[in-house]
């Protein structure tokens, strides 16, 4: 079902004052102690993803809240099904250095997304300088962001948090607004707990989260895009794709007129981008010809728009102002190796 602003607005302002949306992020008790230790209360669950979204190149600490006595619906593919009143938690900082995490980190944002008789409900909260506290701002804002990145170069930006309204650009699946990341195939790895390292989805199974699940070997797992000894080339260029721009481009997004679906389980080699011709030309396509030229990237509209941050070129459209260069790099060389036998359609 499509919401109009007003009764998006009216349903938000009816949460509001029915106290299930906070003001203060402290409200919603994510986290125990000083924040800047990223140290969730007993009712939140911390997680990671194998292969996470780029978005600046800000970290993220993730958790969760599941209501006692609530159950998950297991799903191979698609987002697992969540209860009514989970809340996921999303936060985004910066390292003051990327090679020594010991010398601190600066909080940005943190999102929150909240399950409710409505359906789900996406809310922007800003720390504060101070990082005491991040405070609901439903119009989005800008903080800076510096950090001495892995090179040891100082980098800085103006960091863009988007507003309520924006949210739904990349969270809109078949006109409803749903979570995108907590899917089995990126869960199903270990998670360094408090008391120990353990598989996310079986550490889920021992807390009695979910309804059933398949036998543990038949659970699907994506390759880490940044490990090479951990998946082949073809398979970690895909974990990015399904994770960058999957979102937006498969049957049932808000790409979905495009006809380039890129999601993890598409087989289709021109849904995939090759040789398929954009349905709109113009600056986005930088008149190249085809999405993707196997054993060409630099004759690709994809690797075009990826190295780009022209906001009328530049995909993902939202969520960055950099480009990802080790990103990049990985989609590169999969399009320079592409084995032209497998191209059939």
């Amino acid at each position: 079902m499509k919401f109009s602003k007003k009764i998006f607005f009216f349903i938000f302002f009816y949460l509001l004052l029915a106290n299930q949306i906070k003001e203060k992020l402290s409200d919603y008790n994510v986290y125990f102690g000083d924040p800047h230790n990223l140290i969730t209360t007993e009712e939140f669950i911390p997680y990671d993803l194998i292969t996470p979204l780029f978005s600046d190149y800000a970290y993220k600490h993730r958790s969760i809240y599941i209501p006692e006595n609530s159950k998950i619906q297991y799903h191979d593919k698609e987002v697992f099904q969540f209860p009514l009143g989970t809340v996921i938690a999303k936060t985004f900082y910066y390292p003051d250095d990327f090679n020594d995490l010991s010398k601190g980190i600066s909080l940005k944002e943190t999102r929150i997304m909240i399950h409710n008789d409505n359906g789900w409900i996406g809310l922007p909260y800003i720390w504060n300088d101070s990082g005491t506290d991040a405070f609901l701002d439903v119009a989005g804002g800008i903080k800076n962001a510096t950090w001495v990145d892995i090179e040891g170069k100082k980098q800085s930006i103006d960091y863009i948090i988007p507003n309520m309204n924006q949210c739904k650009g990349c969270h809109i699946n078949n006109n409803k607004f749903i979570p995108i990341g907590p899917t089995a195939r990126q869960l199903n790895s270990d998670y360094h707990y408090i008391d120990g390292s353990e598989n996310q989805i079986k550490k889920w199974d021992k807390l009695e989260l979910f309804y059933s699940l398949p036998e543990f070997d038949k659970i699907p797992i994506i390759a880490k895009w940044n490990d090479p000894n951990n998946s082949t080339l073809d398979k970690r260029a895909r974990a990015w794709l399904d994770i960058n721009c999957a979102h937006c481009h498969n049957l049932n997004g808000p790409a979905n007129n495009t006809g380039l679906y890129l999601d993890y389980y598409e087989t289709d080699m021109k849904s995939l981008g090759f040789f398929k011709t954009p349905v709109a030309a113009g600056r986005g396509s930088g008149n190249l010809k085809y999405d993707i030229v196997p054993g060409r990237p630099e004759e690709s509209i994809m690797v075009y728009r990826f190295n780009s941050t022209d906001p009328g070129i530049m995909m993902p459209e939202l969520g960055r102002t950099m480009v990802h260069k080790e990103g990049l790099e990985l989609i590169k060389d999969w399009i320079d190796n592409i084995d032209l036998s497998r191209v059939k359609f």
